[in-house]
C-alpha cells in the first residue's frame, strides 16, 4: 500500500473515531451475494447468535454491526445483505447498502460458495471491491469447504482477482482461526487506537449518531443509554421512522411487508440526551408467520421490547387499530415499559379519517389509556419533533422513585375521600422502578375498583404520564 493511500486511510479512520466509532476500532465488512454464509460467518466469529441465519437467500437485508475480538485485537464486524446484479427495487436498496459498507470499511471480506462456483453476482461484487482494493486490505473467503476433498476447488475463484482464496467452513469452524489470524495481522489499527486512547467521550456529543456494539450499554458519566424500541405490525412505517430519527438510511425501507428481519439499534445524540433507537421486525399473527426466519425475528423483537426503556408503538392511521395492534399493545404493556402511540401516515387522511383513527385508539386501546398519542408522518417528518420530549419525559418517569412518606400521605388522603367502605391500606412503599412498582400492605383484599382508583390518583399526583404502574397487595392482620 502506498504512503498516500495509508495517509488517506488513516484520515478516514480518525474521522470515524468521532462519527460512529468512538473507540476507533477498525471495521471489517462481510460482503457477497445472497446465501453464501455471511451471517453464519459473523455468528462464528462472534461466538454467539447475532445475525439470523436460514437456508434461503434474502434473510439479511440491513447492515448489522457488532464488536469482535481475536487474540486480544478488537474490531467491528459488519454483516450486510446479499449483493444482486438484477432484482426489484428492494434488492437494489440492499445492494446499495452492501456497497456503502465496502466504502466505509477498513478491511473487506468477500464471501463465496465453493458448492456453487463462480457466479455473475460474485464477479460483480469482485469488480466493485477491486476499485477500492488499493486503499484497504481485501480477503477472498471460500465458504462451505467442509473437508479436505473440497480444498482444490477453491482455486476456481482465483479468476475474481481478489488474491489468494482462503478456505473456511463458517458452519463447522474449519479454517476460521487461520482466517482471523490473517485479518488481525493486516489491520493497521494498533497505532491509531493507541493514539486515541485519550479520546474524550464528551467531544462526541455533537456527532449525531453512531452504532454502539451490540450487547453493550454506553453513556456519559458511566450511565447507560436508554433504549427506545420501535414496534408494530409489518409495513406500518417503522423503518422509515427509524431512519428519520437517526438521520441516516440505515434500515432498508420498501413498500413491502416484512422488510426488516432483525433488530437494529443506533445511538442518537438529541437535545434530550442520548437515546438508543431499536428498529424491529414487524410482528404478525403466528398463523401467518413463516417457519424459521419470521419466528426468530419475532423473538428478537420481543426481546428488544422486554429490554427497552420505552416503546414507540407505530400504527398505520389509514388502517386504524387492528386486532393485531391490540395484541401487540397488550404485549408491550405487559413488559412494563412506557408506550408512546404513533399514528403514522397522518398526512394521508382527511378530516373524517383522522377523527375515526383517534376514536379507534381511544376505544380499542383504552387499556393503555395512559399512553400519549402523537400523530406523525415518518416520510415527511410531520410531528416527529414531538417524539423526543415525550420520550425523554417517559423514560425519566420510568426510572423515577417517589418518597415513601409522600406516598403514604397520599394514600391516607385518598382513603378518606373514597366513597363507600373499603379495606384499609396500612402502609405503602415503592419496591422497584423500571417500571414503578408499588406494594400496598392492607388488612383485607382490596377491590379492583379501589385499586384502579389508587393507581389513577398516584399516576396523576406524581406525574408518571406515559409510564405503566404496577400495584401489588399484601394482606396483614389488623
Amino acid at each position: 500500500m502506498s504512503e498516500q493511500a495509508k495517509r488517506r486511510l488513516k484520515a478516514t479512520r480518525q474521522s470515524r473515531v468521532s462519527l460512529e466509532n468512538p473507540r476507533g476500532l477498525p471495521v471489517v465488512a462481510i460482503v457477497g451475494r445472497p446465501n453464501v454464509g455471511k451471517s453464519t460467518l459473523m455468528n462464528r466469529i462472534l461466538g454467539r447468535q447475532i445475525a439470523i441465519v436460514e437456508e434461503r437467500s434474502g434473510v439479511t437485508r440491513d447492515r448489522k454491526m457488532a464488536e469482535a475480538d481475536w487474540a486480544g485485537v478488537s474490531f467491528l464486524l459488519m454483516d450486510t445483505g446479499g449483493w444482486m446484479v438484477k432484482g426489484n427495487n428492494l434488492d437494489d436498496k440492499v445492494s446499495r447498502q452492501a456497497e456503502k459498507a465496502i466504502d466505509e470499511a477498513d478491511a473487506v471480506v468477500v464471501v463465496v460458495d465453493v458448492t456453487v462456483g463462480v457466479t455473475e453476482e460474485d464477479e460483480k461484487v469482485a469488480e466493485i471491491v477491486r476499485r477500492t482494493r488499493g486503499t484497504r486490505p481485501t480477503f477472498l473467503l471460500v465458504n462451505k469447504v467442509d473437508g479436505e476433498t473440497r480444498d482444490p476447488d477453491i482455486w476456481l475463484f482465483s479468476k475474481l482477482g481478489l488474491g489468494e482464496p482462503q478456505p473456511v467452513s463458517a458452519l463447522h469452524g474449519r479454517g476460521s482461526g487461520d482466517f482471523l489470524d490473517l485479518i488481525i495481522a493486516v489491520l493497521p489499527e494498533a497505532e491509531l487506537v493507541e493514539e486515541t486512547k485519550g479520546f474524550d467521550y464528551e467531544d462526541a456529543q455533537d456527532i449525531g449518531t453512531y452504532d454502539a456494539p451490540i450487547g453493550t450499554s454506553t453513556g456519559v458519566g458511566g450511565g447507560s443509554v436508554p433504549g427506545v424500541v420501535i414496534a408494530g405490525r409489518p409495513n406500518v412505517g417503522k423503518s422509515t421512522l427509524f431512519n428519520r430519527l437517526i438521520g441516516d438510511e440505515r434500515s432498508i425501507v420498501h413498500d413491502f411487508a416484512g422488510t426488516t428481519r432483525d433488530s437494529i439499534d443506533t445511538v442518537v445524540q438529541t437535545e434530550e440526551g442520548e437515546i438508543r433507537f431499536i428498529d424491529t421486525a414487524g410482528m404478525r399473527r403466528r398463523s401467518r408467520m413463516e417457519y424459521g426466519t419470521e419466528y426468530y425475528s419475532m423473538v428478537r423483537a420481543l426481546q428488544s421490547i422486554d429490554e427497552a426503556d420505552a416503546a414507540l408503538f407505530v400504527i398505520d392511521a389509514r388502517e386504524g387499530v387492528t386486532a393485531q395492534d391490540q395484541r401487540l399493545a397488550e404485549r408491550i404493556d405487559a413488559s412494563g415499559c412506557p408506550i408512546v402511540i404513533c399514528l403514522n401516515k397522518w398526512d394521508l387522511l382527511d378530516a373524517d379519517g383522522r377523527a375515526d383513527a383517534k376514536a379507534q385508539v381511544a376505544d380499542k386501546l383504552a387499556f393503555v389509556g395512559y399512553a400519549p398519542v402523537i400523530t406523525i408522518s415518518a416520510t415527511s417528518g410531520f410531528g416527529v419533533n414531538r417524539l423526543m420530549p415525550t420520550l425523554a419525559e417517559a423514560i425519566t418517569k420510568y426510572h423515577m422513585r417517589v418518597p415513601t412518606r409522600a406516598l403514604n400521605k397520599l394514600i391516607q388522603e385518598l382513603q378518606l375521600t373514597y366513597p363507600g367502605r373499603e379495606s384499609r391500606v396500612l402502609y405503602a412503599t415503592q419496591g422497584a422502578s423500571e417500571p414503578p412498582t408499588f406494594t400496598l400492605f392492607a388488612n383485607k383484599t382490596l377491590s379492583p375498583q379501589f385499586m384502579r382508583f389508587l393507581e389513577k390518583r398516584i399516576r396523576e399526583h406524581f406525574g408518571f404520564g406515559a409510564t405503566p404502574i404496577k400495584m401489588r397487595v399484601r394482606k396483614r392482620g389488623g
